[in-house]
């Protein structure tokens, strides 16, 4: 039973590091906390296999200067939050889903596209977005002051 359990244990760690991996991948470009989430898969991939421990500390230390350098001045503080708010009230227009405009050029179905788990995502990236920026300040912010 205890192998069965530990079996089970490195499928789910290792799957969650995966996607965890991908998605950090995708949100290098889309809004989210890229870096952040490369490193927490990488991190619990690094249990399994040696190329992962080898990659963790370098993207460790990108996702930590990055963080650093968000919150160096004021502009770059308030355009985040400005930015991670916007993709929140983005999250509840597709939560909200109203009609299409006029104006939508293509077909009704392709507005708001995604419907709930989109509008989902999105409100929690914009949460998750806030919090890195109160994490980041505190931590690197009113450290240099």
């Amino acid at each position: 039973m205890r192998r069965l359990s530990g079996a089970a244990k490195r499928v789910v760690l290792e799957t969650l590091g995966w996607i965890l991996v991908i998605g950090g991948i995708a949100a290098l470009v889309l809004p989210g906390p890229g870096l952040l989430m490369v490193f927490a898969g990488l991190a619990l991939l690094s249990q399994q296999y040696t190329w992962a421990e080898k990659r963790v500390e370098p993207i460790k230390e990108k996702a930590l200067k990055a963080a650093a350098e968000g919150v160096e001045t004021t502009t770059r503080i308030t355009i985040s939050v400005i930015f991670a708010l916007i993709l929140v009230a983005c999250g509840v227009l597709w939560i909200w889903s109203p009609e299409a405009p006029e104006w939508w050029p293509v077909h009704d179905r392709w507005w708001l596209a995604g419907g709930l788990p989109t509008g989902i995502t999105q409100i929690a990236s914009g949460v998750i977005a806030i919090v890195m920026i109160a994490y980041s300040y505190r931590r690197f912010r009113t450290r240099s002051a």
